[in-house]
């Protein structure tokens, strides 16, 4: 896996007690995302194990950026 998506991987990992805490973590990241770019939609933040280079590639196209500045966005939030 590249390693821009370590950083996704890192956020839906950071909470390792339970599934439910991790989901949890990542049902706030997508808000604080949505919140920020409107344009999202839970389509475009779905997590599927195995397919986060999906996802991550939906982000770039949706909003237009490159990796570099995906990765600082959700360092940022």
């Amino acid at each position: 896996m590249p390693a821009e998506f370590g950083l996704i991987l890192k956020v839906m990992d950071e909470i390792i007690e339970s599934p439910i805490a991790t989901r949890a973590k990542w049902i706030v990241l997508q808000a604080k995302l949505k919140a920020k770019f409107p344009t999202l939609t839970d389509t475009d933040l779905q997590y599927e194990e195995g397919k986060q280079d999906v996802m991550y590639a939906k982000l770039q196209v949706k909003l237009g950026k490159s990796k570099e500045e995906i990765n600082s966005i959700l360092k940022t939030l």
